[in-house]
């Protein structure tokens, strides 16, 4: 009976409301695992997909949860109902460019002038 509770029926939600999923996990499944999972079943006629684990967040009950992380350490009392399936959503961090990282390193220069009349 234990084994059949350390079995989470999970499903993810895209930002397009579509869903990839439920699929059924242990409980001892860590979060990575999830995001290689969500990024090996991602549609590939969806734009803007991820590249990486590092691209994709997953959100369950309002918290971004971590990647060394079990399901059974993220779960909500609200994911205990028997029979239920808990819906994780997925965003997508695009990577960012070249040129976001040249303008970060670049020490901002004061523009501020004073004028006394």
């Amino acid at each position: 009976m234990s084994g059949v509770q350390d079995q989470l029926e999970i499903k993810f939600r895209l930002t397009d409301g579509s869903d990839i999923g439920p699929k059924s996990f242990s409980a001892a499944t860590s979060v990575a695992t999830l995001k290689e999972n969500v990024l090996a079943q991602w549609p590939k006629e969806k734009e803007n997909g991820p590249k990486t684990v590092k691209d994709v967040k997953l959100i369950s009950a309002g918290k971004i949860l971590e990647n060394n992380r079990t399901i059974g350490e993220c779960r909500s009392p609200l994911c205990d109902i028997p029979g239920g399936v808990t819906t994780m959503h997925v965003v997508v961090q695009p990577p960012s460019s070249d040129k976001e990282k040249k303008v970060a390193s670049q020490p901002k220069q004061s523009k501020c002038v004073c004028v006394i009349l």
